[in-house]
């Protein structure tokens, strides 16, 4: 009886380089160095299909095959491109781009920043490898921030008002098809978890900007603002069952606390009128109890599996 090979089975559509002269299924001598491409495995006597680069076919034990050089060496630049080349990982693989911050809230002055923030989906075949792409990076551009799109999920389902206010800004940059589909996955984020995620955030911010007016004598009002303005859009969201980032008729009057024109003691009045509409606003909400997490594995797993069909195909 034959010894079977302890090599690791190659993928269907793996490119590879024949170790010693065999014979094709005609019975062709094949010279040792031709290349080719898995077809499929045949467990019964541990052999492959092999579609040679001519167009002809041969049967060959795994044993006899080894990667094409410059199929190793794509994998390496995949895997190694996380490590070396956030910048460029960044504008290969991303998936969608928005703009968020002040212009999207309709909060902007002369003085506001563009700020972009994106998702991209690093190869599977960077995975692959021990130096692992990042779950997040800066740049290339100044003020843009992205997410890989695992860490995006993870986040966004935790109902993190960031990454929520990325896939429901106006403002889109940048969206590919995989990105429409993330898209088409904001339903599936949002949740009663809105509730403890926005409020409990806003409340343990107030009390370190308390403590900085005991200190300093004033907080820091810009901070306010947008804490105000994310407790705004929480009653809506939870009211309604969707995120309004732009702040409307509430401009005005958020602008005004940026420049310290109202007192501490009606920002609080605002602040503690704003949580009692959540408390109302979450016993009535159409959002489910949780975020439709099994939905959103599914759409993950299936842009790792595309990634690498595509890598090894």
């Amino acid at each position: 009886m034959s010894r079977r090979s302890t090599a690791p089975r190659l993928p269907d559509g793996t490119q590879v380089v024949l170790r010693q002269t065999a014979a094709d299924l005609a019975g062709i001598r094949v010279q040792r160095g031709a290349t080719g491409r898995v077809l499929g495995y045949d467990p019964a006597d541990d052999c492959y299909l092999v579609q040679l680069t001519d167009g002809r076919r041969l049967r060959s034990p795994r044993g006899q095959l080894a990667l094409r050089k410059a199929y190793q060496q794509n994998l390496a630049v995949e895997a190694g491109t996380a490590a070396v080349d956030g910048p460029g990982l960044v504008a290969r693989h991303t998936i969608y781009a928005a703009v968020v911050g002040s212009r999207a809230f309709g909060l902007a002055t002369d003085e506001s920043d563009t700020d972009v923030r994106g998702v991209y989906a690093a190869p599977a075949t960077a995975f692959w490898s021990l130096a692992k792409p990042p779950s997040h990076l800066d740049g290339p551009e100044p003020e843009r921030f992205s997410w890989e799109v695992e860490r995006f999920c993870e986040l966004a389902l935790k109902a993190n008002p960031n990454l929520l206010e990325v896939l429901h800004s106006r403002t889109v940059l940048t969206v590919t098809p995989v990105g429409e589909e993330l898209l088409e996955l904001r339903p599936a984020f949002l949740s009663q978890l809105t509730y403890q995620t926005y409020s409990g955030y806003v409340l343990s911010q107030f009390k370190k900007l308390e403590a900085d007016l005991r200190q300093r004598g004033e907080p820091r009002w810009k901070h306010v603002m947008h804490l105000l303005r994310l407790l705004i859009a929480a009653g809506d969201l939870l009211r309604h069952g969707r995120l309004e980032l732009d702040v409307g008729p509430h401009r005005e009057r958020l602008l005004a606390v940026r420049r310290g024109e109202v007192g501490w003691a009606e920002v609080e009045r605002w602040r503690l009128a704003l949580h009692a509409d959540l408390d109302d606003a979450v016993t009535h909400t159409p959002l489910p109890a949780v975020p439709d997490t099994a939905r959103v594995d599914a759409w993950l797993y299936s842009v790792r599996a595309r990634s690498a069909r595509e890598a090894l195909g």
